[in-house]
């Protein structure tokens, strides 16, 4: 797909990840639509940098948990551009607790954890492609996670929630062709101030030193590094939908 003059949403695109990928089809010459739900102030900076390029951009706060938000947001897009093609459904959220702490994974976190990270990607799927299909077809991508594939991450719950996620990428892949692709990326560790904040400044960088020591590139992603695969998804794969492909620097294949 040439994004010249398309419409992309990303959703959670204030920081990290999201932000990376708001640039690249921005520089790219697409319409790009910021969603947040609680970054305000990230996410105007983000709208300023993707302007900064001469693309357009939408200011959209909606907590993709919620399906009417979601209804909202993809109405809002194309009111102000006509049309949507591109979806990046990276809004995520997780609560950190030890896998071995069974008690520690409460009940009102599996429901927060799975809200927001299965059926928002979900809700923005339904809606996305409705508009999808109007515009002519597209294509969404899903940020899932190795957590999904490894069973490894913050918590049990979350690494539950990106195995859904990967599983619905399949099932909507198959229901919304020809249209419409679907695909994901599966990430490992990422340089973010999400997962730093998280983990804290001890654990966050040993880490990642313990991951790059693992890796064959000897390196772990950066958001910009996640986006460049985001967009080959997008851009340069035509005849690939239903896959998940993952990025951490071959720490998967080191044995």
């Amino acid at each position: 797909m040439d994004v010249r003059g398309k419409t992309a949403i990303v959703t959670g695109s204030a920081v990290g990840v999201g932000r990376a990928t708001a640039l690249d089809l921005a520089r790219r010459g697409a319409n790009v639509v910021i969603n947040y739900s609680r970054s305000e102030d990230d996410a105007k900076e983000a709208v300023r940098l993707v302007e900064a390029t001469g693309a357009r951009a939408l200011l959209v706060r909606a907590d993709v948990s919620d399906d009417a938000q979601v209804l909202s947001m993809v109405q809002q897009t194309v009111d102000a551009f006509g049309a949507l093609h591109i979806l990046v459904n990276n809004a995520a959220m997780t609560h950190f607790v030890p896998f071995q702490d069974l008690d520690g994974m409460k009940a009102e976190y599996w429901d927060d954890i799975f809200n927001v990270n299965v059926k928002g990607a979900f809700f923005c799927a339904r809606a996305g492609a409705k508009a999808m299909k109007q515009s002519g077809g597209g294509a969404i991508v899903n940020i899932a996670s190795v957590a999904g594939i490894r069973a490894i991450g913050s918590s049990i719950a979350y690494a539950a929630s990106k195995a859904a996620l990967i599983n619905m990428t399949v099932a909507l892949a198959r229901v919304l062709g020809p249209d419409v692709r679907v695909n994901a990326v599966a990430p490992g560790f990422i340089e973010t101030r999400w997962l730093k904040n998280g983990l804290g400044d001890q654990i966050y960088e040993a880490g990642k030193a313990n991951q790059i020591k693992q890796a064959p590139l000897k390196a772990v992603c950066t958001p910009e590094n996640v986006s460049q695969l985001v967009m080959s998804l997008i851009e340069g794969a035509d005849l690939v939908t239903g896959e998940c492909i993952t990025i951490d620097g071959g720490v998967g294949i080191a044995g």
